[in-house]
């Protein structure tokens, strides 16, 4: 299949070289070229913009950083919706807000595009192993189209309803992962006031009743000092905010959310540590 991707950084290259390795042909763009690189050395076609990736592919996958980017990429000047997009697929697979998944599927239809928002968890080692879990909203036929293709980079890929109803999905993902980064950071922070052999502890915490992904993959990584972004600070703070704003258009009080959302808040704005990792908010407790 012909497929265009735009936004190539930690996660979209490495779902790109899936493709890659599939056999699919593949056009690519991002604002700084030298992150399609390795993709161009491996068949990939480079584009200078988001319209002309269009122009040559059959289905379009988006994976961009914050809201802003999403409507600068699809609506904006050499954007997506300036090439003709009659029977072409659009995909969205980044973590952004449900009205605008739903404003990108009404205006996809109106020229003759079937879309789709389907952000993704499993952070940048899932994205390295094909092993994402994807989370749908649109229509069941499109779904179903682009379904070979989500096999290629996923383990699990699930439709949860009308255009909006992957970004809601992923925004129930990201609550869970507020919780158990703001426990894994201060079980760690308990731990160590305490006197404990810290490996020892994620090992036993690990085998039991609190065992989750962020302990098992976070966890390993504060204890070597290792704060590369599997998946950006800064981004996950966007998620929070975006989640928090959509919890109170549903007149709903997430409280324990409200509080990681502080949390990342100083990590990101008071120490500047936003292109850190998420697991890097031990900070706020260790120097």
């Amino acid at each position: 299949m012909k497929i265009g991707f735009i936004g190539t950084g930690v996660m979209g290259n490495a779902i790109a070289q899936h493709l890659l390795h599939n056999k699919q042909e593949l056009w690519v763009y991002n604002r700084t070229q030298k992150k399609t690189d390795n993709l161009v050395e491996q068949g990939a076609t480079w584009c200078p913009n988001p319209q002309e990736i269009v122009e040559h592919s059959e289905l379009i996958f988006t994976m961009l950083g914050f809201p802003q980017d999403v409507e600068q990429v699809y609506f904006g000047e050499s954007g997506i919706f300036q090439a003709n997009v009659q029977d072409k697929i659009l995909v969205d697979l980044t973590t952004s807000k449900p009205d605008l998944a739903q404003k990108i599927f009404n205006y996809g239809q109106e020229k003759g595009a079937q879309v789709l928002d389907a952000p993704v968890s499993g952070g940048d080692i899932g994205a390295q192993k094909g092993t994402l879990t994807i989370m749908i909203g649109g229509s069941e036929k499109t779904f179903e189209k682009v379904l070979p293709i989500f096999n290629m980079f996923s383990q699990s890929a699930h439709l949860f309803g009308a255009a909006g109803a992957g970004q809601n999905t992923k925004m129930a993902n990201q609550i869970m992962i507020a919780g158990t980064m703001t426990g894994l950071c201060e079980m760690l922070v308990y731990a160590r006031a305490a006197g404990l052999n810290l490996p020892d502890v994620l090992q036993t915490v690990g085998a039991g009743s609190a065992a989750n992904w962020s302990l098992a993959n976070y966890g390993p990584r504060i204890l070597k000092e290792d704060y590369s972004p599997g998946f950006f600070s800064k981004h996950f703070l966007k998620d929070l905010r975006i989640a928090l704003d959509t919890a109170q258009q549903m007149q709903l009080n997430l409280p324990a959310t409200k509080q990681a959302e502080q949390l990342y808040e100083q990590l990101v704005n008071d120490k500047q540590d936003g292109d850190l990792g998420t697991q890097a908010l031990i900070k706020l407790w260790w120097s």
